[in-house]
């Protein structure tokens, strides 16, 4: 197991930024962590990098406990924290050399992790460029390529492509998927097209404690409430009409004689509303079930107002 989090508590004066949450990730698998700002994403990331000390419970990586074997974790894992803290006004390939060096590296080896890096992360045509003269997109490699330099076993990136633009949201997408073939991942985002795109499991956490721990797939299935049916008549619709059909919660006009309804997630209401529109008379001219997204199991798993 590359990553063990057991009943782990942090209080920041009289706030508990987590609240008693435990989570394991096996070996070579890719973990998103997902929450609301302030929901304690990056301050159990802090305590899984030795960061910040734990109040209450234990992280081990890779069997070594964060705080009694700290040194020996450090030795485990790749480190992108969300402020990429990089030495602006040095060069690319100076920097990679000193977080190298930091890590024991030296001579030849160093040299060749230096060149390696550069190539993996695509750094090539910028290696020789101060970082400062670096977009935020190459300034996101350059922190990826430091905290794989010392090939760790695990890597934890907190919200990676966080003011990105969508080309290079892609291409830090990519190189994720490229660099964790052979790595345990975990990494934070608020974008869904990533954790759908990249993520084994998701872990979800809000307020400081976690409401969800599944498999992608799993969590659209038992996590989503209500689902939405668009359905375009020939004419008018009486909305009551509508919201007699078993299954169906609530219906909204859409323009024209389109009518979008919220159904039961437990009950298929597409064959009752097409039996309605037999029974009735109607032509039916469309019926389109809106397929669930993580957007959807997002909102469900950390809207404000509870029972809404």
């Amino acid at each position: 197991m590359s990553i063990r989090v057991k009943n782990l508590t942090k209080v920041f004066g009289t706030q508990k930024a987590i609240d008693n949450i435990s989570f394991n990730v096996q070996e070579g698998e890719i973990l998103g962590f997902l929450g609301p700002n302030g929901a304690g994403k990056s301050t159990t990331m802090k305590i899984a990098t030795c960061y910040l000390p734990p109040d209450d419970g234990m992280v081990e990586i890779s069997g070594y406990d964060v705080v009694e074997q700290s040194m020996e974790v450090r030795k485990q894992i790749g480190y992108l924290p969300e402020h990429n803290p990089l030495y602006l006004e040095m060069y690319v390939r100076e920097y990679l050399g000193f977080m190298g060096k930091l890590h024991g590296l030296k001579g030849g080896n160093l040299k060749s992790k230096i060149d390696d890096m550069v190539q993996l992360t695509g750094l090539t045509r910028e290696q020789n460029k101060k970082i400062e003269a670096l977009s935020k997109g190459y300034r996101q490699r350059v922190g990826l390529a430091q905290a794989l330099i010392h090939d760790p076993k695990v890597l934890i990136l907190d919200e990676p492509t966080t003011g990105l633009d969508p080309n290079q949201i892609i291409e830090i997408r990519n190189l994720i998927k490229n660099i964790s073939k052979n790595k345990t991942v975990i990494f934070s985002t608020h974008i869904m097209q990533e954790v759908q795109a990249l993520c084994d499991r998701v872990v979800v956490i809000n307020k400081g404690k976690i409401v969800a721990d599944d498999a992608i797939g799993q969590l659209k299935t038992s996590k989503t409430k209500v689902r939405i049916v668009t359905a375009e008549f020939s004419e008018k619709v009486d909305v009551e009409r509508i919201k007699s059909i078993e299954g169906v919660l609530s219906v909204e006009t859409d323009a024209g004689n389109k009518y979008k309804i919220k159904t039961d997630a437990a009950i298929d209401a597409r064959p009752a509303i097409f039996k309605f529109a037999s029974e009735t008379g109607l032509t039916l001219l469309g019926l389109h079930q809106e397929e669930v997204t993580m957007e959807n199991v997002f909102q469900e798993l950390t809207r404000k107002e509870q029972g809404e």
